[in-house]
């Protein structure tokens, strides 16, 4: 007896009479929920299982955290608090030897970038202190270090030098800091809300073309500083600044020595070692240790000299070449950050692509050293740990920093055990901001460009990982040289917009003209290797092969058109007569669906015929695009089988919309007119979402469709054995429906149980002699099956529920279930009910 019915569930159904909202269109023939077709066994002696509906309500409790999910991110928004009280000597000891020799890096390194930046050497170091001092507090990778880069640095210097133009009364760190704070705030709020997959839009072909074509910038703008050069802009395109550099070959200075030198022996140093550590491997360490600190010993050396060639010449004019000036100590330029309209309105056209910037780089080495030392980061909390440094960092005078690549390779090889290894490193850049300024007076400028320009030589792609695109994937290489292309030949903003958007375009292209599979069945054996004899592929004369060949057989399912690539001698034969497996390649959404739906209609018209040929009696009731044969000639296609049932295999489909499923609602009712009077039966295979399911079925896919002759349609469940007679869960079951049977039926009846469920068996077994081969195995299967035999001895249960005969486990029920009934249609008497066992 029904349930009575709540005062809301009356409020609702009234208001959806009203509004004329059908509530039960699903339903036309007014059947209850189990029993559209549904065997009385299955419902009644198996395990039942009917598949309750996901609602809006579920949903919506799914999305709202709860107070346990807040404690949670609040936890997780300090991942140090995981790991500070088990710091102990041992990882401190690897933390000081990574943090110093890092911090030895860094310091010229940053003083290099802020150049770039077109701002004073100490902003660099500002922002490699704040940087490296904050992170670790936000850190869910060991390796990075977070500092001034060259490519940010490139765009902010960029940013800067246009707002001077439009906007001189806007210092150039005022401009910088500002824009600090502005990305800060976007990208922290991105991590907050944990949206850090909005990264994984940028492809990794798009990454390496941003990094290539801004090194080959960053290194070509340098060359001028590098040979002393002047007398032109070293901003403009790459090309240019490569052709004006040749026009002033000939303007070089003394810079070109100290330069070019430098540039020599960081080359030098580094191959030297590299090349030792080969031949010595138990020094390697030493010789690595050596080559990271390499920078460092080229700053001192040719500081030194230069100290030595112009400590009698410190005014600008009377220097021998051009050296970096006064560095104040300690932080002079700390303040509140400027940020206002008139300020963000400068810059705002430049937002985006400093913010892809700072996300590029952080999140793709976080990922790449993630995966070397085997841990795993979370992106969206690395957002908020760049976006809170580079909101506080220029309260100190800094400017946009974010994950070094250089560094963290150091930090990584140098043995750094846990994040704390950046406060290592903020001690360091302190000490140098506190206790070196006087030596950073005689640095060479050349030698800082020539520092530069050796470290975005390592972010040049190697000609062997190119090859190595090329063999996954043509197309992206392409994407690629044409993002390096616009780099050199526009800037490095135009060059990440480029291959974002051609990425994201092919990725749609894919998508929108994803092609179906029509998949045909394959009799296979799982063979040893050392069973195949000869080139034919044919077995050895082996009796243990020819023996277990029977007991590995199984049925698989294979594109009919070959397009897996594999082997053409083996023909997929057709599933069955007038029955098509359709196999949806790349989700099923709005952007595909008429491309797959249209290339199914298209190939069931070639390859079957009209149900009835008579459908059109009269020539001119015939549509202008299916004239017909010519008169005085029969169909031409009376060989051809008719339309029964398609089989959709949904296992790449996650979710769906209402475009595809109104597009497969319209080819589902062209079907049934091309077969009219029959209809055709929709099996849906490996369906992963209950969403999924809910629209389906809203659709009225997933149970028969009605036919007007009240034939009583059979389904075929899948089943899984859930246990035994040992099995507690068997036992409380067995003993609750022993009791449920003594209040309800007599001692016949339940001996007559057993009799019944044999009878059942044999009726199925014996078929028609034409039956198929297909339905004859899972007619064995049932035979032999524990659920119809004499004596229960193990639990079965539904798969799928009842309520929902047309969803199916797999391919080869579906099949199973669509041949059974096919056949049952051909006979005058009803036969049994068909069940697979698992």
């Amino acid at each position: 007896m029904a349930a009575p019915e709540s005062t809301t569930g009356k409020v609702g159904h009234g208001l959806a009479k009203a509004l004329g909202i059908k509530l039960q269109y699903r339903n036309p023939q007014g059947l209850d929920d189990i029993s559209r077709g549904e065997s009385v066994y299955s419902v009644s002696s198996a395990d039942t299982f009917v598949e309750q509906e996901p609602t809006t309500w579920e949903w919506i409790r799914s999305i709202i955290p709860t107070g346990r999910g807040i404690a949670l991110w609040a936890y997780n928004l300090f991942p140090f608090v995981h790991w500070i009280g088990r710091y102990n000597l041992q990882w401190l000891s690897g933390d000081l030897v990574a943090g110093i020799t890092v911090g030895c890096v860094v310091v010229p390194q940053s003083m290099a970038y802020a150049k770039l930046a077109e701002l004073a050497p100490e902003y660099g170091l500002y922002s490699s202190f704040m940087g490296v001092l904050i992170y670790w507090f936000f850190a869910t990778s060991k390796d990075i270090t977070i500092g001034p880069v060259a490519v940010m640095s490139t765009v902010t210097g960029n940013v800067v030098d246009r707002v001077a133009k439009t906007n001189p009364k806007f210092e150039k760190h005022v401009v910088a800091s500002s824009l600090a704070v502005i990305c800060g705030c976007f990208i922290t709020f991105i991590g907050l809300i944990r949206a850090g997959w909005i990264v994984d839009f940028i492809s990794l072909a798009a990454i390496s073309a941003f990094m290539t074509g801004s090194a080959i910038n960053i290194a070509v703008a340098q060359v001028p500083a590098l040979m002393g050069i002047t007398g032109f802009s070293n901003r403009e395109a790459t090309y240019k600044v490569f052709i004006n550099i040749l026009k002033h070959l000939g303007r070089s200075k003394r810079d070109a020595a100290t330069g070019l030198t430098a540039l020599a022996f960081l080359y030098l140093i580094r191959s030297v070692c590299n090349f030792f550590a080969r031949k010595q491997p138990n020094r390697s360490k030493m010789f690595f240790f050596i080559s990271t600190l390499r920078t460092a010993f080229i700053i001192l050396l040719y500081t030194l000299i230069s100290f030595l060639v112009n400590r009698h010449h410190r005014g600008t004019k009377q220097r021998l070449f051009a050296i970096l000036g006064d560095v104040p100590r300690g932080f002079k330029h700390a303040a509140v950050p400027t940020v206002n309209t008139s300020i963000i309105k400068a810059y705002a056209g430049d937002i985006p692509v400093s913010i892809i910037v700072l996300l590029i780089e952080h999140i793709a080495i976080a990922k790449s050293f993630g995966r070397v030392n085997n841990y795993t980061i979370d992106a969206s909390q690395e957002l908020v740990a760049i976006g809170v440094t580079n909101l506080l960092g220029p309260f100190l005078g800094a400017y946009p920093a974010t994950g070094s690549f250089s560094r963290t390779a150091i930090k990584s090889k140098a043995g750094v055990r846990t994040p704390f290894a950046g406060v290592i490193t903020a001690l360091v850049v302190l000490l140098a901001i506190y206790a070196l300024p006087a030596v950073f007076f005689y640095i060479p400028n050349s030698v800082l460009s020539a520092v530069i320009i050796h470290a975005v030589g390592d972010l040049i792609t190697p000609p062997n990982v190119v090859y190595q695109f090329w063999r996954v994937n043509p197309l992206e290489v392409i994407i690629f040289f044409l993002g390096v292309i616009v780099t050199v030949f526009s800037s490095i903003e135009n060059g990440i917009y480029t291959t974002i958007s051609v990425s994201a375009g092919v990725l749609l292209f894919r998508v929108v003209k994803a092609q179906g599979r029509f998949m045909g069945k394959v009799k296979v054996h799982s063979a040893m290797g050392d069973q195949f004899g000869n080139e034919e592929g044919k077995y050895r004369d082996n009796p243990a092969a020819v023996k277990d060949e029977q007991s590995s057989a199984r049925t698989i399912f294979l594109p009919l058109e070959h397009n897996d690539g594999y082997n053409p001698q083996i023909k997929p034969q057709q599933a069955y007569p007038g029955i098509f497996i359709y196999r949806f390649s790349e989700g099923f959404n709005y952007p595909n669906a008429n491309h797959y739906l249209d290339y199914l209609v298209q190939t069931v018209f070639k390859q079957t015929r009209r149900t009835n040929p008579h459908s059109y009696p009269k020539l001119g009731d015939r549509p202008w695009n299916d004239p017909g044969p010519k008169r005085g000639r029969e169909e031409e296609y009376s060989d051809r089988p008719t339309l029964k049932a398609i089989i959709l295999d949904l296992s790449s489909v996650n979710n769906i919309d209402i475009t595809s499923v109104q597009n497969l609602i319209d080819v589902r009712n062209q079907l049934d007119r091309y077969t009219s009077p029959d209809h055709v039966d929709w099996h849906l295979a490996c369906i992963n979402n209950r969403w999924t399911k809910r629209a389906l079925v809203s659709a009225g896919f997933g149970f028969p469709t009605p036919r007007g002759d009240n034939s009583r349609w059979k389904p075929l469940f899948s089943v899984a054995e859930i246990g035994g007679e040992s099995s507690a869960a068997a036992a409380a079951e067995i003993q609750a429906k022993e009791q449920d049977l003594k209040r309800q039926h007599s001692q016949d009846e339940e001996g007559a149980l057993p009799r019944q469920k044999g009878a059942l068996a044999k009726d199925l077994v014996s078929g028609d002699d034409g039956a198929s081969s297909e339905t004859s195995d899972f007619k064995q299967t049932i035979a032999d099956s524990k659920a119809y035999g004499g004596g229960v001895t193990t639990r079965v249960a539904a798969v799928h529920g009842l309520n929902l005969p047309l969803f199916h486990v797999d391919l080869t029920s579906a099949l199973q279930s669509a041949v059974a009934n096919v056949e049952r249609s051909r006979d005058e008497e009803p036969r049994g009910v068909g069940t697979k066992l698992l």
